[in-house]
């Protein structure tokens, strides 16, 4: 199985430590953020990552470079310009050929992506696509969702305005999808959340979600209060195997 992590934001929210360097290697736990999320894949057997990159990809670079010391093979895609979540996803959609996994560069977790993905291709139909979700304690923040009873999303909201949130579970940024899908992504920059699963929903491309195990960590460190968080907590003894 192959992923794509997308780490191309400027990660603005989490200045002046972004200043110097893309926020997906900020440290945490002795190591990059970027670092246990390649190391997490290739525990579940993915060892084929490509990583989009745009503000301050040096430090990317000169750390995995092409990933043999981390036991994966890592491929780039430089963005000049910012492509947004999806446009990222779609400017090297021919590098994929079978269900793939996309992770959030800012999302440190131990979810059982092993599980994730043995949902995702039990799934019949079409080319269709799977979200990790999680419980919010804050869901306004997140792209919200709802599920019917096969667990398939009949609703999703991102960023909803507090008097508008419909539901607590919220995507954590792990998703599984079939390459099918990205004929659905447009040309132009555009991002997974606000532009792409909405328009799935409206023409019927069946999008599923999976809730993570309550025993299991995450944390999307975007912000300071989360980076912080991620600094007392992290590593986790799954995640530091």
């Amino acid at each position: 199985m192959k992923a794509m992590i997308l780490a191309a934001g400027a990660g603005t929210r989490l200045r002046p430590h972004t200043d110097l360097m893309p926020k997906p290697m900020l440290p945490v736990g002795g190591r990059p953020t970027l670092e246990w999320i390649v190391r997490w894949l290739g525990r579940h057997g993915v060892c084929d990552i490509v990583i989009n990159l745009h503000h301050r990809p040096e430090p990317v670079l000169a750390h995995f470079g092409g990933g043999e010391r981390f036991g994966v093979r890592l491929t780039y895609s430089v963005e000049e310009t910012l492509l947004g979540t999806a446009g990222g996803l779609k400017r090297v959609g021919h590098l994929f050929d079978e269900p793939f996994v996309v992770v959030y560069g800012d999302v440190l977790t131990d979810l059982d992506l092993t599980a994730l993905a043995a949902f995702h291709r039990a799934q019949e139909g079409g080319p269709h696509v799977t979200l990790s979700l999680y419980e919010a304690r804050n869901p306004w923040e997140c792209g919200v969702i709802a599920l019917d009873a096969r667990q398939r999303v009949v609703r999703f909201v991102e960023k909803p305005r507090r008097s508008q949130v419909f539901s607590t579970l919220v995507s954590a940024g792990v998703l599984v999808m079939d390459p099918g899908v990205l004929r659905h992504v447009p040309e132009a920059p555009s991002d997974l959340g606000r532009d792409v699963l909405p328009a799935l929903l409206q023409s019927a491309v069946a999008v599923y979600g999976q809730p993570i195990a309550r025993d299991a960590y995450l944390v999307d460190m975007g912000t300071p209060e989360n980076y912080a968080r991620a600094q007392r907590e992290w590593p986790t003894p799954s995640a530091a195997a």
